[in-house]
């Protein structure tokens, strides 16, 4: 009889430590989900800044009308672009801000106008802001993708109904300095 209690108790323990595990497993999981739910609002975020700023920079007066109109333009189409066509706006308009900002002596001339160097300023942050914000919400998706591919989440559904996060991949270069 003392040696059935005992395998009994075994069992009961190996049932236990494996609930535990399984457990902080799925709430390993969760938790990178809510930091990738995170990383992405604040990547979300930096672009709508990026392009507010960009739009500021448009409407300014400080640029000459064809290149306000194309960096409006740019800018409008990555404030409405679903999110299949997001990743394609962005880039867009991380090209039409550096043909604007690389063009010779475009830095001097505008920081050389009433409210140029503050402008500037904002836009240089917002497309670094864009940069660093990409480079968490990518490192989030590596973290959680790695953790659903072990064997445990694959045989029990740890992630539930949660879809397979996708990498956010834009051309963010900033513009020359």
């Amino acid at each position: 009889m003392p040696e059935v209690l005992l395998n009994i108790a075994l069992l009961a323990a190996v049932v236990v430590f494996l609930g535990v595990y399984v457990s902080w497993r799925a709430t390993r999981i969760d938790r990178l989900h809510v930091r990738l739910e995170t990383a992405r609002a604040g990547l979300d975020a930096a672009l709508v800044r990026r392009a507010a700023v960009a739009l500021e920079l448009a409407a300014s007066r400080l640029l000459d009308p064809a290149t306000s109109l194309l960096l409006a333009a740019a800018a409008h189409e990555a404030r409405i672009a679903d999110s299949d066509n997001r990743e394609f706006a962005e880039s867009d308009l991380s090209r039409a801000l550096r043909a604007v900002v690389d063009q010779p002596d475009f830095r001097g001339t505008l920081t050389s106008r009433q409210d140029g160097a503050a402008l500037l300023d904002d836009l240089d942050a917002a497309v670094r802001k864009v940069s660093y914000a990409r480079s968490f919400y990518n490192n989030a998706v590596t973290a959680t993708r790695a953790a659903r591919r072990k064997l445990l989440p694959r045989v029990l559904p740890l992630s539930g109904r949660a879809p397979v996060p996708e990498f956010f991949e834009i051309d963010d270069a900033p513009p020359e300095s």
